[in-house]
């Protein structure tokens, strides 16, 4: 099974066609319009299967390939900034992320609202825009991106990212982001994919 998540910048009806080719079986894509409120015929036959949160035209989607059963779990959220948790072919669970509001506090106060249900649960998957990194968290209190990577750890959730390159959270060697397009400001925040170590195929 293939994922991909890519933060699109808005206006995905008119970029779906650059992932589209990657034949994923699911896409979990930031910043991307609510398919309902487009009228465009391509868009609407990729976005066939998915399920969408966000506000006005940028949200959360979650897309997946037709015959592919996709089911909301439908935890709530409570206002945090966005979350879909569903089950994919009744089997894997998963939960897509695109943090914009207050960032990892957000995750934070959504993993700790769902903690024994998380904790349950086999065969998960947790990825997303998680718009974060070690490096900040002297910035907040106990909200922070290490807070977080523990209580992912807890659940016995790995990121595949720090996994692959043998890396430490917070001195990663590819940045996935520029601040004002500046090279002398990088940082590796966006794209993050935790996984349990029983339920993916590398």
């Amino acid at each position: 099974m293939r994922v991909v998540t890519w933060n699109c910048n808005g206006a995905f009806r008119k970029k779906f066609s650059a992932v589209k080719n990657l034949n994923a079986d699911i896409f979990i894509i930031q910043e991307c319009e609510d398919p309902k409120t487009v009228n465009d015929e391509g868009y609407s036959k990729f976005a066939s299967n998915y399920l969408w949160v966000g506000y006005k035209n940028k949200g959360l989607g979650i897309f997946v390939k037709e015959g592919v059963v996709l089911k909301n779990c439908e935890w709530e959220s409570y206002g945090l900034e966005w979350f879909i948790s569903c089950t994919i072919n009744d089997n894997l669970n998963l939960i897509g992320i695109w943090a914009c509001g207050n960032y990892i506090e957000d995750i934070y106060v959504y993993l700790k609202i769902h903690f024994k249900k998380l904790e349950a649960l086999k065969n998960l998957l947790i990825c997303g825009d998680f718009n974060s990194n070690s490096c900040w968290d002297k910035g907040h209190k106990i909200r922070t991106h290490s807070a977080v990577v523990k209580d992912l750890e807890s659940f016995n959730l790995h990121s595949c990212y720090h996994c692959k390159e043998n890396e430490f959270q917070g001195m990663e060697s590819n940045p996935t982001f520029y601040l004002h397009k500046r090279e002398d400001k990088s940082y590796h925040i966006d794209y993050s994919d935790f996984f349990g170590q029983s339920s993916i195929n590398p």
